[in-house]
């Protein structure tokens, strides 16, 4: 599976050659100049219309709130300017009951609004009751005042049958001698000022309702949530009577978000609330954005479709011209002629300039392409003549540092080795060796003869011998090279170790070359080393990479803890005549490599300064073609 942010990767992949279409990028400059505007003043239109509806909804609102307030805080007022006539009834202040019967009665049915009209005195004893014979509302007297210094109002309750509503008003009422003689109480039924109160025009969701400090519901259109139910916990208590600036639009008590507003009932501690649901307020923006939307949709595909046919008109000009730039970079001509144009605008002069451009392009090519022919007929002669030169120079550079490397030799080492051999041989013919000495005295004649084979070799520099194949025992070669390099490692002080992997097989090669290179390279690392160093002499199986494929080859490795090979003359050490010893010749490595190139192998270093140089030496285990095979040599 792939992750999520490949998946993201792919698709803009997928998505860039598309944006960078040049007809997909005017079509959405189009797109954008036309249709951004339109959406813009929509989107204008809308917030308008919500602000405007907003301010209406909530205007509508406040004017019923203040309107159902002053009603309510006036019939209020009413109910308290009744009672205060009644206490100042001279009838009243007699404390006669037969007196009050007549009076309270009238009162009673004049006012219409009263159930229930009690005389008490101060000792707490009613002197009379006024009441019908159906009263709703009987006055309650557990609990009640027996003393009131001024007007008392109580919290609206439920009549017995849980139908209605009232509260009682309660006053003092003062003798001829100015003292309180007892108190006038009356139960006021609500229900008539409450369903003016609680009858608004607001809509369908419109409604008013009156609520307590404690959240209480005082009167509402529902009669089963009055005294029972709550709204304290609600946004709509919070939005009533908290200390924070009031919102137009909140949340109410069922959760539905409402436009309202509240005031509170003067003299009480009742808050009126008118509210209407936000969406039926809304309905008619939301008529208007559909509308809008409509618009903009019907708006958007006529714009595509315009931004589609003018792109098409300016871009697939170009676009055919940008092919036949193409083709014309890839030299194919006649593709160039899909270049036509009748248009007389800015395009079809391009688009005929451009063709007649790639007409004289097409000439000269042609001319071009003739003189290059010529051309290359000419270096071809050139060439050939060149090889011959450089051949035949190369040759006469080689011959000549070839005789001065043999006049050297010759002179510098034949005749001291001359002498020195035949001072063994008469020594060998004259003097009995003695025994500890004898392989010490044929190592120094075996040493001799190879010296007189090196000169020969280096006079023969200039044709090398074909290399005479025979099956050459890897470890027999290490050991004949350790034996001949074994004294002077000793007088170094130097260890020599080996670390031949076991079942070798037997490779075809020039022993005798071979077992020179890997000779040479021993003597290289003793004399990079000086004293007390290690020589280590490796050799493996290993399959490497030629040009022609792997092939199984035997590595052998002569590793060093001398001084190492600077990065600087790296690429000089197999040149011939190269070397940056006083007294060498700067043929030893060039030997190695000549020679394992004859072989059909190679030879590679590795090497860090201050640390010890490793010297490789591949040969390949199986040989095809090679020259020289049993022993039969058939030239180079």
């Amino acid at each position: 599976m792939k992750s999520r942010h490949t998946q993201k990767a792919e698709a803009a992949e997928r998505l860039l050659p598309l944006l960078n279409n040049m007809q997909v990028k005017l079509m959405l400059l189009f797109f954008v100049f036309a249709l951004v505007p339109f959406c813009a003043v929509g989107i204008l239109s809308i917030r308008t219309a919500e602000d405007l509806v907003l301010n209406m909804a909530a205007n509508q609102v406040e004017h019923v709130v203040v309107d159902k307030t002053a009603l309510l805080e006036r019939w209020v007022s009413e109910r308290k300017a009744d009672l205060e006539v009644i206490t100042g009834s001279s009838v009243l202040r007699s404390m006669d009951p037969r007196q009050m019967a007549s009076y309270l009665e009238l009162v009673r049915n004049k006012y219409k609004v009263y159930d229930e009209i009690s005389v008490v005195s101060r000792s707490g004893a009613v002197i009379h009751r006024s009441s019908g014979r159906d009263a709703r509302f009987k006055l309650e007297e557990e609990g009640a005042p027996f003393e009131i210094d001024g007007f008392y109002m109580s919290d609206i309750r439920l009549s017995p049958n849980h139908r209605d509503s009232y509260f009682w008003i309660a006053a003092p009422l003062f003798g001829p001698s100015g003292t309180v003689e007892g108190t006038v109480r009356a139960s006021v039924g609500t229900g008539t000022i409450l369903s003016v109160i609680l009858r608004v025009s607001l809509g369908e969701t419109g409604e008013c309702y009156l609520v307590n400090g404690d959240g209480t519901f005082l009167a509402h259109k529902d009669p089963g949530r009055i005294l029972t139910e709550n709204i304290a916990q609600s946004e709509s208590y919070k939005n009533i009577f908290g200390t924070k600036a009031r919102g137009v639009i909140y949340t109410d008590y069922r959760g539905i978000e409402v436009i309202g507003a509240s005031r509170m009932v003067g003299g009480t501690d009742w808050a009126l609330v008118v509210e209407q649901d936000r969406a039926e307020a809304f309905r008619t923006v939301d008529g208007i954005r559909r509308h809008i939307f409509m618009v903009i949709v019907f708006s958007l595909c006529g714009t595509l479709l315009s931004a589609w046919l003018l792109s098409r008109h300016v871009a697939t000009p170009i676009r055919k011209l940008g092919q036949a730039a193409n083709a014309l970079a890839r030299g194919e001509f006649e593709k160039v002629n899909i270049v036509r144009s009748d248009r007389g605008d800015e395009v079809g002069i391009l688009s005929r300039a451009f063709g007649e451009m790639a007409r004289q392009l097409e000439d000269r090519q042609h001319t071009l392409e003739e003189k290059v022919i010529r051309r290359e007929v000419e270096l071809h002669a050139t060439d050939v003549r060149l090889k011959a030169t450089e051949e035949a120079a190369a040759r006469s550079q080689q011959l000549a540092s070839l005789g001065q490397l043999a006049a050297g030799v010759a002179h510098e080492i034949r005749t001291p080795l001359t002498s020195l051999k035949m001072f063994l041989e008469a020594i060998e013919s004259e003097l009995e060796i003695a025994e500890e000495y004898e392989e010490d005295f044929r190592v120094a004649a075996r040493q001799i003869a190879r010296m007189e084979a090196t000169i020969h070799r280096f006079l023969d520099f200039a044709r090398p011998e074909d290399p005479v194949l025979t099956e050459v025992d890897v470890r027999d070669l290490i050991e004949d090279a350790l034996l001949v390099v074994g004294p002077r490692a000793k007088q170094q002080e130097t260890v020599l170790q080996t670390h031949i992997e076991e079942d070798l097989p037997p490779i075809r090669a020039d022993r005798k070359q071979l077992g020179e290179a890997l000779l040479n390279l021993m003597v290289n690392g003793l004399e990079a080393m000086g004293s007390r160093g290690l020589v280590t002499v490796t050799a493996c199986r290993e399959a490497v990479s030629w040009e022609s494929g792997a092939r199984e080859c035997v590595r052998i490795d002569v590793a060093d803890t001398g001084t190492g090979i600077s990065e600087a003359i790296r690429p000089q050490l197999f040149d011939p005549f190269f070397t940056t010893k006083a007294t060498g010749t700067g043929l030893g490595l060039s030997t190695v490599q000549s020679s394992l190139q004859r072989l059909g192998g190679k030879v590679s270093v590795e090497s860090i300064v201050g640390r010890g140089s490793t010297f490789s030496l591949f040969i390949p285990i199986e040989h095809e073609g090679m020259p020289g095979e049993d022993g039969k040599n058939t030239g180079s």
